[in-house]
């Protein structure tokens, strides 16, 4: 004999606490089915399972899946580490069908929203000339935890208007990170020429002063986890071996890359 049920409760259960006919018909040892006719039959668009999801998480009576669970650094690193290889493994196609998606929105927006955006950036620009960008700060941050000594934008360590990104005092060490505005012709061949010029310049003082220069060429549009551990691994072991042994004349230009494919 089928079993009663109490359509005005599955109706008030459905309505005033946005559960789910799924839920509601758990609750009834009933199919899901059954309670979606009911709900419909009383003039009521029966919610998607996403729907019902979100409408449960807004009443409350569901909690998110990942509320109040802490990952381990392992768990962040190895969802880091799958995101990037899906985009590296992606077709070259599909990477421009990205772009090309990228490009439309960009074209589609209204020169106040471009505008928006182009002062956001700016804000971010000038914050990071002031605070370093965020592999300056990823690098002075592991450094630091490693018990070396470390100056952000130190300036006056040699004639001219020049600027350190990162400076270790005890090592006599400069870092430089050099973002592709550095090699690519970004703000054109003009400021391209004066850049190579000036990073050249900088160069060839530091050697004479008898510091040691890493160069870091960073080719990643991104700092996120994968790329920090790549940035990391390389900085780090460059460091030791200056720690350990301090390089001779000759040997105290050092450059290393960090690109989106060699993070995999």
């Amino acid at each position: 004999m089928p079993k009663h049920i109490d359509e005005a409760y599955v109706i008030s259960q459905y309505t005033k606490h946005n559960r789910s006919a799924n839920d509601i018909s758990k609750e009834l040892g009933t199919y899901p089915k059954k309670i979606a006719r009911i709900i419909s039959k009383h003039g009521y668009d029966v919610r998607g399972r996403s729907e019902a999801q979100k409408a449960a998480l807004e009443s409350g009576l569901s909690a998110h899946p990942t509320a109040g669970k802490k990952r381990s650094e392992e768990e962040k690193n190895s969802i880091a580490r799958g995101v990037s290889r899906r985009w590296q493994n992606l077709p070259e196609e599909k990477k421009k069908e990205f772009s090309m998606a990228s490009k439309e929105r960009w074209d589609s927006m209204s020169d106040a929203e471009k505008q928006e955006i182009q002062s956001a950036a700016a804000r971010a620009l000038r914050l990071a000339g002031i605070e370093g960008s965020k592999a300056e700060k990823f690098l002075r941050r592991k450094l630091m935890e490693n018990d070396y000594d470390v100056v952000l934008h130190k300036k006056g360590l040699i004639a001219g208007n020049h600027e350190i990104d990162i400076f270790l005092p005890e090592l006599k060490t400069v870092i430089e990170i050099d973002g592709p505005q550095h090699f690519l012709p970004i703000w054109g061949e003009d400021k391209l020429n004066q850049t190579i010029k000036y990073d050249i310049q900088k160069n060839g003082q530091l050697l004479t002063e008898g510091y040691c220069v890493l160069r870091i060429k960073y080719l990643c549009n991104q700092m996120n986890r994968a790329v920090g551990q790549k940035l990391w691994a390389l900085v780090k072991d460059q460091v030791d071996n200056i720690a350990r042994k301090f390089p001779p004349k000759g040997s105290r230009y050092i450059e290393i890359e960090v690109s989106m494919e060699n993070h995999k």
